[in-house]
């Protein structure tokens, strides 16, 4: 028989960021079990659910018990098995004891080779499993798989989960499959909405599971549909005005409400004399609002609700927000005029009573290194070193304001508001916050040279001395974001196209630690880390394993080139000559690894036969016009002109013998091949490319 299965933990409040991805997971580990122990097909539909109080999933076409399976087991080499008379040895007896075989089916063995030795085989047939056997260790394992990182206790029992659960349903079709898990028998009734509906719900069949509950308890139980019910009552509701990036608040306020209705609020417009940005966080962080926006970004004194509470008269709802709000608002007026009372410069000092880290001194000594590597930085791109000294300098003092304190995620931008109002010139107030950028992936990048002189040197620091005292990432631990700051270092070059070398810059910024501080090989070993981050970035921009390791293999430091490297190894890849010269030069290393350094040019005087004559010919008149390339970055051009030596290199390696006994020769062909190594790996190491 095969029915709609339905399972459902009713729990306390169930956290509201990790909700939807509970009961995806929940769903998608039973469907997994269900299907290993054939029970359902993989095609099977099912349906998740999961609201503040739930966790459900229905499973379609269910069946109450697997089909039979054949199998044949191998139980033991006949010369073990048998004696020689043919009957079975006690070894066998003993082995179909265990297994429950009875004797009578000896004479249904089968006898075939196995390997070298024949063996005997045992065919039977193993009965399916049966639901209402085996659905609590299903769900059991489906509840310890979930991504949960902290489990409760409750009550005076040892069970655990998220949350405390306080009921089970469990039903195949209108069938209630017995059984009891984390302390709950399992049953066919469920609650609705706290204050509205009814209170205890019969679910009669699987099938009406989300119905009953919409119908009769006021609870939208899908997600999904609770998502998009929230998002159409918002565009709604916010006529002309557009709600601010709701996508993640919208998934958290989904988690919150079961029967979700949107309200409307304001406040008062004198709170607009604050920067937006703390409003917004204020609202959205504390409140979980949705702030309003006019079509050109401005902050309206408005905001969105998503209740979990329908009724015909919702003011008293909307007012009561309406003066939570007030208060929050209240707060950060008070912080943004406290904080203006004293300058950006004079926190600076301050920042010697913070400790940056325990090895790496206080936020003050960090200001100084950075200060120091940005002024380098800006020297080397042209851009105003005092703008950026200064910036560098007031970089960090806004971490001591009052906004930054209640909202960490404001620094740089509040400093930036205070450094304006402090009179500060525009380019170093956008440097302050510029020099958080990139704060996560996907961000805007720094929008000048000042901006990334800072942001650079931020980074750098980090990177350089966190590393330095080997607090290295490792699996999925990174508590100082050290693989985020190696990307942004990364975008910035790249995408910026700033001409630095990134070893230079790493060597800089060592210089600023003490020796005692961090090793002595760190601007090395964060230039290899930052590498392993490069690859990831050009797998992002879908070049192929091979041609990122044509590049990435030579060790670059300057990245603002890894892109047209790239793309001019892609373009070379389709030559028709790619992969025959890609196969010579992989010959031509292994030649080279095999013998002694070769620092010699070749010597036309040695150059015994017609073909290596003919070679060294070609790369003499190469040489030049790969340079010329090279020096004006034109690496796609360079490397087709590779293209053109092909056949005097496939005419050197078809008549001359490179490790002739004759040393001088020898030498001087080495030396042949080493100078046309060196000019076909002068963009990438094209030897990757080769088959």
């Amino acid at each position: 028989m095969q029915d709609t299965l339905l399972i459902e933990l009713r729990t306390e409040e169930l956290p509201p960021k990790a909700l939807a991805r509970l009961g995806l997971a929940f769903a998608e580990k039973i469907i997994l079990d269900l299907h290993a122990r054939q029970l359902v097909d993989a095609a099977a539909g099912y349906s998740w659910f999961a609201t503040p109080r739930r966790l459900a999933v229905q499973v379609m076409d269910v069946r109450d018990q697997a089909p039979d399976q054949a199998f044949t087991e191998k139980l033991m080499p006949v010369a073990v098995a048998l004696d020689n008379d043919g009957k079975p040895t006690q070894a066998l007896l003993k082995k179909m004891e265990a297994k429950g075989i009875a004797i009578e089916r000896i004479a249904g063995f089968e006898r075939r080779m196995d390997g070298k030795a024949e063996a005997l085989f045992y065919s039977d047939v193993k009965p399916g499993a049966q639901l209402a056997q085996v659905i609590i260790e299903i769900i059991a394992a489906a509840v310890k798989a979930l991504p949960i990182p902290k489990l409760m206790r409750w009550g005076d029992n040892e069970h655990q989960f998220v949350r405390p659960v306080h009921g089970l349903v469990l039903m195949h079709g209108a069938r209630v499959l017995a059984g009891e898990l984390l302390g709950l028998a399992s049953g066919n009734t469920t609650l609705g909405h706290r204050f509205m509906g009814e209170r205890t719900l019969l679910i009669d069949h699987a099938n009406h599971y989300e119905a009953i509950l919409e119908e009769y308890g006021a609870v939208m139980p899908s997600f999904v549909k609770r998502r998009a019910e929230i998002e159409m009552r918002l565009l709604i509701a916010a006529g002309d005005a557009v709600p601010e990036e709701y996508e993640a608040l919208l998934d958290e306020v989904t988690a919150l409400v079961e029967w979700p209705v949107v309200y409307a609020g304001q406040f008062d417009p004198a709170f607009l004399a604050v920067p937006q940005e703390c409003l917004i966080l204020s609202m959205k962080q504390h409140q979980k609002y949705f702030p309003l926006l006019d079509r050109n970004g401005k902050l309206l004194p408005k905001f969105l609700l998503a209740s979990n509470l329908k009724t015909s008269d919702p003011q008293h709802i909307i007012h009561g927000n309406e003066r939570v709000l007030r208060a929050r608002l209240s707060d950060a007026k008070f912080f943004f005029e406290q904080d203006q009372k004293a300058k950006l410069a004079t926190r600076v000092p301050k920042l010697a009573q913070v400790v940056y880290h325990n090895k790496l001194g206080t936020q003050l000594e960090r200001v100084t290194r950075i200060e120091k590597l940005a002024v380098e930085i800006a020297r080397q791109l042209g851009a105003s070193t005092d703008s950026a000294g200064r910036a560098a300098h007031l970089c960090k003092a806004d971490l001591l304001s009052d906004m930054v304190g209640e909202f960490p995620e404001l620094q740089g931008l509040m400093g930036q508001y205070y450094a304006r109002i402090d009179g500060e010139p525009d380019a170093v107030a956008s440097a302050i916050e510029a020099h958080y950028r990139p704060r996560f992936a996907g961000d805007a990048l720094p929008s000048d040279n000042i901006g990334a002189a800072v942001a650079l040197a931020d980074k750098l620091d980090t990177l350089v001395g966190i590393y330095g005292i080997g607090l290295v990432p490792t699996g999925d631990k990174d508590p100082f974001g050290l693989r985020r700051h190696a990307l942004g270092v990364l975008r910035i070059l790249i995408e910026m196209s700033l001409p630095l070398d990134l070893r230079q810059l790493l060597q800089q910024a060592q210089v600023s630690f003490s020796a005692d501080q961090i090793s002595n090989s760190v601007a090395q070993d964060v230039h290899g880390f930052m590498l392993e981050r490069l690859k990831g970035y050009l797998r992002e921009l879908d070049f192929e394993p091979d041609e990122i390791d044509a590049v990435v293999s030579q060790s670059p430091t300057r990245i603002d080139q890894v892109l047209p490297r790239m793309q001019a190894v892609r373009a070379f890849k389709q030559l028709a000559e790619a992969e025959a010269l890609a196969s010579a030069n992989k010959r031509i290393q292994n030649i080279l690894k095999k013998t002694a350094a070769v620092n010699q040019a070749p010597d036309l005087a040695l150059l015994a036969e017609d073909a290596e004559r003919a070679l060294f010919d070609a790369l003499t008149q190469l040489a030049p016009k790969v340079n010329s390339l090279m020096a004006n970055e034109d690496y796609s051009a360079a490397l087709c002109e590779l293209a053109g030596v092909r056949a005097q290199v496939d005419r050197f390696f078809d008549d001359v013998m490179v490790m002739t006994e004759e040393p001088l020769l020898r030498q001087n062909r080495l030396a042949l091949l080493a100078t046309l190594g060196d000019l076909m790996n002068r963009v990438a190491d094209i030897s990757k490319l080769a088959a």
